[in-house]
């Protein structure tokens, strides 16, 4: 991503923040036939000191993607939408953006052994099924040859690019413009970014 001092952060916190609100990732491999590029849900491991994910591919995506030594890149992002020019303060910049936030995140991935992998699996699936009003939990008896049509992975992350671009390069009546235009009716409506705006800014609510 371009670094642009207003909207890079280095703050590790906030891209596992990213990693729980949003667990849908894209995992990026450079391979010797070219780049290969797969999505994949993914869970933060919070009981890593450093940044890290457990995620799993379908077969043969790990083929594909070659898993090994070679870094792997994994892309998360968050709230994202488009900015009218016309929602700024008179005299203020013409140029429309596009606000969002997104971590471009680097690691060697390290491959689960089956029992792991199950293990691993079986959080995935309650992570999002307790949020149901019936959960179905993967249980060992036929979650098992389900896993076994799985790679498991689990990616620490040695290092990343993160960038909250949220009009923090705005003066604070443009800014105050487009949170409350992001919230009004309209094509462009996104109060989820409004409110990511809101708490990147530390703006009153």
């Amino acid at each position: 991503m371009r670094h642009n001092p207003f909207h890079a952060s280095e703050d590790p916190e906030i891209v596992r923040q990213l990693i729980r609100d949003y667990p849908w990732g894209l995992l990026v491999s450079n391979t010797a036939d070219g780049l290969v590029a797969s999505h994949y849900p993914i869970l933060l491991d919070e009981d890593s000191a450093e940044p890290a994910i457990f995620t799993h591919v379908g077969r043969p995506d790990e083929q594909l993607h070659g898993f090994g030594s070679p870094e792997i890149l994994l892309i998360v992002q968050g709230n994202h939408g488009y900015v009218s020019p016309s929602w700024y303060a008179p005299g203020a910049s013409r140029a429309p953006t596009w606000n969002f936030t997104a971590a471009h995140c680097y690691g060697i991935p390290e491959i689960l052994d089956e029992e792991t992998n199950l293990r691993t699996l079986a959080r995935l699936v309650e992570h999002f099924e307790r949020h149901v009003d019936e959960p179905m939990l993967l249980d060992p008896e036929w979650g098992r040859p389900v896993a076994k049509g799985t790679v498991g992975i689990r990616l620490p992350i040695a290092r990343f690019q993160l960038k909250v671009k949220l009009s923090q390069d705005k003066d604070i009546e443009s800014q105050r413009r487009v949170i409350a235009q992001l919230r009004t009716p309209g094509p462009y409506r996104n109060p989820a970014l409004a409110t990511d705006m809101e708490n990147a800014l530390d703006l009153e609510q």
